[in-house]
């Protein structure tokens, strides 16, 4: 591709690492770059922690701690249940950390303070301090003799006299005593069990022993005595209770009899009440009665039947009748009857029917059946009186049964009134005897208080230090350093805001990277004043040194410098390839950033490389490349420009490289630089010399103290930008091409000056060419830069 067809102003960036990743919520490589770079800092803010702790460890006194096991004992709960007036629950977690409130328990500490005398004891009450408690209540003396003595904040304490006063002064020591000992105290639960540890760590061994003995003590006698007040004050209770029972269960035993009088519920031996005794027996008696009708109804309407069908078959049916008292007339008028019919039928038979014996036979026939027929009817009227009596029998009965029912529902009611009195006076009855067994028992707990806890465990006198602890100490003032510098490094890469890699003035400034020019000789700080004013007393750097700095590509042509410098040539080669003579301009944006050693050694390279090379020091105010290069001339720039001069006539000519060079010479406070340097004789100065050059280095002053390079910039065909690794700031370069756009659009690149490769890395990504120098040392780090180092 010919580059040559894109015009300067509209080259299009390299996109920028961001940009090819995406948007990543974390960028690890960023973040393990800066860890690189910060190690340093994070390392010594860690020492500083360690070395803090040991200072910790050793002023600080020893504590030491004694601890105390206690039994919430289920077994002795157990045993209260059974004599105790209050049931005992099984213990619960909320019941374990009730216990371990009980013994933070203000009420507890002041008996402890008050059994061991502590509010004065001076080793529990000022006991040895750290350095850090010490500052600490340093400061508190301060502000508390600005806020008055401290007996003096007591409220009314000033109106009292001197006897109240010290009681009041006491009292508060007391209370003081009484906090520190719950501060201090450490109650806990041992695992999911019952068991609660007491602990106390104090700076005397003897001291802690004695506060955990007697706070265990302490809490065991409490027990005892909540559960003698418990019973005590249950067994008042109690007895004022049982006089109110006894009273209430005799009145209602009273109603019971009262309302069983009133209402005549009496009851036979079973309990049960008369009348419905009477109501069963009435029912009993109607059943029968109901029995005895549908069984005369029956008989009455089958005789019925059989006289209602007439004498010719009351023969036939009469049979049926046999089981009645009257069947003996019946039976023997069927035998006559049946003898009759007999011997009539042997008449007939033998004489025919006109016979006069078979007629007086057939008479007597019909006699004896109608006789039958008569007996018929006589017992059915007997049975039809029967049936009216068993009817008016079973109608007397529903009338007793409706009447005995009435009363007997009265009477339920009134059971059921009667069984709620009962019921009542057997509940309090129950409640009185209850009552009376718990006072009882209640009395007996009175002389045997029995408490649920003991003491497992015994405080014993420690036998070694228990704080502070020295690992875990050292470990915290570690993780507090490494924090500590892990802030001060995010701090740091935070106000991070200047150029340390390629990629850096690709993405923040818009520019083409053209490379990194390694700091040559003798380190920053010496080469950072290189382009820098001088008196002329005291040089930072020797003359012969600072020549040599400009003759690095030319002593050391396979150096990384020099490579560098080489990527530039290419870089303006391919954007002004259709020119022939070549204006190119060097600047800076602040001084003393090496832009006129790095023009030098640009214009060297390019004279040794055989092309004509005119190097001009266009710094009219501090023409640093003049004095680097050690040329003392009458004549410079400025004679050439205003007198109208060619630059043979002020220009010197390097006899080793063939290179000339255009000198500044400094005319005192001359300050139209800007007006020269733009002005149409340094036009006609230019114009001769693309006559004769194929390149003119121009080093020209920093854009950002004055105006020269903008004044020049429309006689320069391409700008290079030098920037200081680690000291030009990012925002400053920016806004200043975003301020002038014209110089923007011509600048071809920019190089990263001054650069220390071994820290280099840390800036770089994983896969950047930083990362990878130390392999490029077979090419240009071995003979050239060593030949570099022995120039400088």
């Amino acid at each position: 591709m010919n580059y040559a067809n894109f015009p300067i102003d509209k080259r299009v960036p390299l996109p920028s690492a961001d940009q090819e990743k995406g948007e990543d919520f974390i960028d690890v490589e960023r973040l393990l770059g800066m860890a690189a770079r910060q190690a340093k800092v994070v390392a010594v803010c860690a020492a500083i922690g360690l070395f803090l702790g040991v200072i910790y460890l050793q002023t600080t006194p020893k504590q030491y701690m004694s601890v105390a096991s206690v039994l919430i004992d289920e077994g002795v709960n157990k045993v209260m249940d059974d004599i105790s007036a209050a049931s005992a629950t099984q213990q619960t977690d909320a019941t374990i950390l009730s216990q371990i409130e009980i013994l933070n328990s203000a009420r507890l500490a002041s008996e402890v303070v008050d059994k061991l005398k502590l509010d004065q004891n001076q080793d529990f009450m000022s006991p040895p301090q750290s350095a850090l408690a010490k500052g600490i209540g340093f400061l508190r003396g301060i502000v508390a003799y600005f806020r008055g003595n401290a007996a003096d904040q007591i409220p009314g304490i000033q109106n009292v006299d001197a006897a109240t006063r010290e009681a009041m002064i006491k009292t508060a020591t007391h209370d003081y005593a009484v906090l520190m000992l719950q501060t201090g105290l450490l109650a806990d639960r041992v695992s999911r069990s019952n068991v609660i540890s007491i602990g106390y760590q104090a700076t005397n061994p003897a001291l802690a022993t004695a506060i955990t003995k007697a706070y265990a003590d302490a809490y065991l006698a409490d027990q005892l005595n909540a559960s003698f007040d418990a019973t005590e004050r249950a067994a008042v209770w109690l007895q004022g209770r049982l006089t109110e029972l006894r009273e209430s269960s005799q009145a209602a035993s009273l109603a019971v009899e009262k309302f069983r009088a009133e209402h005549g519920l009496s009851a036979n031996s079973d309990g049960q009440l008369l009348s419905d005794k009477q109501l069963a027996d009435l029912n009993a008696q109607l059943i029968v009665a109901q029995a005895d009708t549908a069984r005369a109804s029956a008989r009455y309407q089958q005789y019925k039947a059989i006289v209602d069908s007439g004498s010719e078959t009351a023969f036939n049916d009469s049979a049926i009748a046999a089981d009645q008292p009257s069947s003996s007339v019946i039976i023997g008028l069927k035998t006559r009857y049946l003898a009759i019919a007999k011997r009539l039928q042997d008449v007939e038979n033998n004489f025919g029917k006109d016979h006069p014996q078979a007629v007086a036979l057939a008479k007597e026939k019909a006699d004896v059946s109608a006789q039958i027929f008569g007996q018929l009817k006589q017992i059915t009227e007997s049975y039809r009186n029967d049936f009216e009596v068993a009817q008016t029998r079973e109608q007397a009965l529903r009338d007793k049964i409706s009447t005995a029912a009435g009363k007997s529902s009265i009477d339920n009611q009134s059971q059921v009134k009667l069984k709620e009195l009962e019921q009542q006076a057997q509940a309090l009855t129950t409640l009185y005897q209850t009552f009376l067994s718990r006072y009882e028992e209640a009395s007996q707990q009175q002389s045997f208080p029995v408490g649920k806890v003991r003491i497992i465990s015994d405080a014993t006198m420690p036998l070694a230090a228990s704080g502070p602890r020295t690992m875990r100490v050292l470990a915290l003032s570690l993780v507090l350093g490494l924090m500590l510098g892990a802030g001060f490094g995010g701090l740091n890469e935070f106000n991070e805001r200047f150029f340390r890699t390629g990629e850096d003035i690709r993405d923040r400034a818009g520019l083409k990277f053209l490379g990194y020019l390694p700091t040559i000789g003798g380190g920053r700080a010496k080469d950072s004043k290189a382009d820098l004013p001088t008196d002329g007393k005291v040089a930072s750097l020797s003359s012969a040194e600072r020549r040599a700095r400009m003759r690095v590509s030319i002593d050391a042509p396979a150096s990384m410098f020099a490579e560098t410098l080489r990527n530039a040539k290419i870089a303006f080669d391919v954007v002004m390839e259709d020119r022939g003579s070549r204006v190119i301009g060097v600047i800076s944006v602040l001084p003393g950033e090496g832009k006129s050693t790095v023009a030098a050694n640009l214009a060297g390279l390019l004279a040794a490389n055989g092309a004509k090379t005119l190097l001009v020091d266009g710094d009219l105010r501090n023409p640093g490349l003049s004095r680097s290069l050690g040329m003392e001339a009458e004549q410079g720039l400025m004679e050439a420009v205003v007198n109208g001069q060619t630059w043979q006539s002020v220009g010197k000519v390097d006899r080793q490289t063939k290179l000339a060079i255009i000198p500044a010479v400094l005319r005192g406070q001359f300050s139209h630089t800007s007006e020269l340097l733009g002005s149409a004789g340094m036009r006609r100065f230019i114009e001769n010399a693309k006559e004769t050059f194929e390149y003119i280095i121009v080093d020209l002053p920093p854009l950002g103290p004055v105006v020269d390079a903008k004044a020049f910039a429309p006689l320069v065909d391409g700008f290079v930008l030098v920037t200081e690794w680690g000291r030009t700031p990012r925002n400053m370069v920016r806004s200043m091409l975003e301020s002038e756009p014209y110089i923007a659009h011509k600048v071809i690149g920019a190089v990263l000056n001054k650069v220390d490769l071994k820290k280099l890395a840390k800036y770089g990504s994983l896969g950047g060419s930083e990362r990878f120098f130390d392999r490029y040392s077979s090419y240009y780090l071995e003979k050239s830069e060593a030949r570099a180092k022995q120039a400088a």
